[in-house]
């Protein structure tokens, strides 16, 4: 049984599948995990887990079906990361997560100030953010420079991956996009200049593309993994690019929204499209361009409820269900761990208005559920104001199991989703992106073959003057929340 083996890193779990030629999922696993927060804004984890986690998951799998003969191999993770490794590839410290982490402000402004706004949106398509992957090398440079100094290479989950699996020091085009400003984004290159002078000595990783083979699994690699040595390797990429694969969602004029620990959006396109409010990159394929966009909470937001409230998700779904719209007059901004796009507030913080003593456990979910879709569609009419042509919607990620949230946020947008039969992520699509790297000339494989669509979630039509009228709201209200929110920040940063 000839197989393709994906594994993702993701920020609360590593998952892996064994899928067979035709799409079929023999086997999966999953490793769960938890990032580290030491202050107020830093996000971060030991990356030594993310090589430990697949080394078991592949031996595992490969123990549960002894038939399967793995051809190649899919690597995917989170991201944009900050890796830093010395020259034996050990970590000089912590990994730093993606624009949860919010530590480099004090760079991205020093950057803005030495190389210009427009000059860094010129080169790297996209303003600075805590998304950057450049201002967060910079940020160990200047408060960590014994580690720093002790840096020889950049990595991200995906191509710790391929490191340790091949040998081969590697960063798809995708991932190093969001390395700003050390790329440049109508060269496909690295920005010399800028690596120089922010980056310092550490070796650049040789780009690729996302389904480009990196190297072979390696003798070392085999003994612990059980993977045949000479196996091929993709240099993989971000998650939600390879979840946007594997649904399908990877075309020009198709957006993947990805419900999971946070919200990711993906828009794919042709052209170089520049906003402040949202994030430009490569697109994980030759010729591709994205505009993307994240929320910095989504399903760690309706998990905190359910921590809080000691209740399970059937619960609440059906007590928010039966709330209904509005929630009861309840209206949540969720900023809980700042914001991303649109917003790029890492100050912001959540805001629960119109709150009684009549008010219930489920009406805060519902209220909950009302946010990340409202954030969401502030999303999609950012992007639209920016020149996105977005022709079908593809939902995907661990949220989609429950239809209620789907359903929400197709009546807050106004925008039908797609549902594919398969919502595994990001796992699935490095599978795939795999299998494509080894298929014969002429017989790929097509993922519309292996995950058709399987349901359609459309909106209510008669709850849009409703939802026009609260989002109106949702926005006047983090605006005129937002001076007293960021003293608040500053007294929790104290």
């Amino acid at each position: 049984m000839r197989c393709t083996l994906g594994v993702d890193v993701g920020t609360s779990s590593t998952k892996g599948v064994l899928v067979t030629e035709d799409g079929r999922i023999v086997a999966s696993a999953t490793r769960a995990h938890e990032v580290d927060r030491p202050h107020t804004g830093w996000v971060e984890m030991d990356a030594r887990i993310w090589w430990d986690e697949f080394v078991s998951i592949a031996a595992g799998l490969l123990a549960s079906a002894a038939d399967a003969e793995i051809t190649a191999v899919g690597v995917s993770g989170m991201g944009p990361c900050v890796l830093l490794a010395d020259e034996d590839d050990e970590p000089v410290r912590p990994a730093i997560l993606y624009g949860v982490d919010t530590r480099s402000g004090a760079q991205i402004a020093r950057m803005n100030d030495e190389l210009g706004l427009d000059e860094i949106t010129r080169v790297g398509g996209s303003a600075l953010t805590s998304q950057a992957g450049g201002a967060k090398i910079a940020w160990v440079a200047d408060e960590e420079p014994e580690a720093f100094a002790r840096a020889a290479r950049f990595f991200m989950p995906a191509s710790w991956l391929a490191r340790h699996l091949t040998g081969a020091y590697v960063l798809d085009h995708q991932s190093a996009s969001q390395t700003s400003p050390l790329y440049d984004i109508e060269n496909d290159a690295w920005y010399d200049p800028w690596w120089q002078r922010y980056a310092g000595t550490i070796e650049q990783p040789r780009l690729t593309w996302a389904g480009e083979i990196a190297g072979a699994v390696t003798d070392a690699a085999a003994a612990l993994t059980g993977i045949p040595p000479g196996t091929p390797v993709i240099t993989g990429t971000i998650d939600a690019w390879t979840e946007a694969v594997s649904v399908g969602a990877h075309e020009v004029g198709d957006l993947m929204l990805m419900y999971g620990t946070t919200m990711f959006l993906v828009a794919t396109g042709k052209e170089t499209l520049r906003t402040p409010s949202m994030w430009t990159t490569a697109g994980a394929f030759p010729g591709t361009r994205n505009l993307a966009g994240g929320l910095s909470t989504s399903g760690a937001l309706t998990a905190w409820l359910k921590d809080l409230t000691d209740a399970d998700y059937p619960q609440l779904l059906a007590e928010a269900e039966a709330a209904g719209p509005g929630a009861g007059g309840l209206l949540m901004l969720p900023y809980f761990a700042g914001e991303r796009t649109p917003i790029q507030d890492p100050d912001a913080r959540g805001v629960i208005a119109g709150l009684t003593l009549q008010h219930t456990r489920g009406d805060l979910y519902r209220a909950a559920l009302e946010a990340t879709a409202l954030g969401v569609r502030h999303n999609v009419e950012t992007m639209h104001a920016a020149g996105a042509d977005i022709r079908r919607i593809v939902a995907v990620g661990g949220g989609t199991q429950g239809r209620l949230w789907m359903q929400v946020v197709s009546d807050v947008t106004g925008l039908v989703q797609e549902v594919p039969a398969t919502t595994i992520g990001a796992s699935y699509g490095a599978a795939f992106l795999a299998a494509s790297a080894v298929a014969p000339d002429g017989k790929a494989p097509v993922i519309t073959d292996w995950n058709p669509i399987a349901d359609t979630i459309t909106p209510e039509p008669d709850l849009a003057d409703f939802y026009d009228a609260l989002f109106d709201r949702y926005v006047r209200l983090y605006k005129s929340s937002k001076d007293v929110v960021h003293e608040l920040a500053a007294q929790q940063r104290a």
